[in-house]
């Protein structure tokens, strides 16, 4: 798999971060500050000796004035991780791509031609948010859903971006994946975001009986794990709203490209009108159920320019 993303995008990517719902997690690296008192340079406050602590940390000037013994405490430097979820489903092949030139993830020529793979969309997605997260240095890891065991782990800076580049290219769409089995192996230790690139196109989510007690346990899961969680929708254009076209009227055989299974359908005007209500429908109960369990939502167009969505559609992701 190829990507279109070129040193220029990468330069705006570096003055942005995601923003951190909660405080970081207990690595003593990285530039976000812990509300655990540490060992580090800066400051935090005063409180009583207690026996145990390190006498080094007494402050003396504050015992000659109050004649009681109070220790230092410090913000101490943590390392935030950040797990980034890729759905490698069969179902995110889907799209269409232009003919057009390639470039390596930190290659010289920017497209401005949109994105129709919806993978290639999520790869996109995950090595610019891996970014960030490297440039801030936060621990970066991805997984693929369907091999949840490899995932790629980096810190220390975006000298990584090279491995991550190589590492999503060699990832392949086939076959598919649970969403919410893939997130229970995820071996959280602590507070950190967690981000799941999918086209959420499983029975258990698209089926509206099931949606909203699909959704509610994947985000009390992470909730419960101290998570800030975001969902990006990955969806074709012609998935949301195909429209009616010569292509699509008429009796067709529709291939489930998961299952392979085929179902063949008399399809008018109407019975697509229909379909495209059913979609939004599913959209609004995922939007509103992230909304009512303080999760991140939005709707990633595959058809979009990458420079789009991440610079403009997710901005409510990121401190700036």
């Amino acid at each position: 798999m190829t990507m279109t993303l070129d040193a220029a995008f990468f330069a705006r990517l570096s003055r942005l971060r995601l923003a951190m719902g909660h405080k970081a997690s207990m690595n003593l690296t990285g530039n976000r500050k812990s509300t655990q008192k540490g060992s580090s340079t800066e400051f935090s406050d005063f409180r009583e000796y207690m026996p145990g602590d390190d006498i080094r940390r007494i402050d003396w000037n504050a015992y000659g004035r109050l004649d009681r013994l109070y220790v230092k405490e410090y913000m101490e430097e943590k390392e935030a991780v950040v797990s980034i979820l890729i759905d490698t489903s069969a179902s995110m092949a889907y799209g269409q791509q232009p003919d057009r030139p390639s470039a390596n993830i930190a290659g010289t020529p920017h497209l401005a031609a949109p994105v129709y793979k919806k993978s290639e969309c999520a790869c996109m997605l995950a090595a610019a948010f891996a970014y960030m997260g490297l440039n801030n240095m936060d621990r970066v890891i991805l997984y693929d859903m369907r091999q949840m065991q490899q995932p790629f782990s980096a810190s220390g800076g975006k000298h990584a971006l090279p491995e991550l580049a190589d590492w999503l290219s060699q990832r392949t769409f086939e076959a598919g994946v649970d969403v919410n089995e893939a997130v229970r192996q995820l071996p959280m230790k602590g507070p950190g975001v967690t981000m799941i690139i999918s086209d959420f196109l499983q029975e258990s989510f698209v089926d509206a009986d099931r949606e909203q007690e699909t959704v509610r346990k994947l985000l009390r899961f992470l909730a419960y794990r101290k998570q800030k969680t975001a969902l990006l929708h990955v969806l074709a254009g012609e998935e949301i709203s195909p429209g009616v076209s010569a292509e699509l009227v008429g009796t067709r055989n529709l291939i489930d490209m998961e299952e392979k299974s085929a179902l063949r359908l008399t399809l008018d005007a109407a019975s697509i009108r229909v379909y495209e209500q059913a979609v939004q429908a599913f959209l609004s109960g995922l939007r509103a159920e992230c909304a009512r369990m303080g999760a991140f939502y939005a709707v990633c167009g595959a058809d979009k320019d990458i420079d789009q969505l991440i610079f403009r559609e997710l901005r409510k992701l990121y401190d700036i």
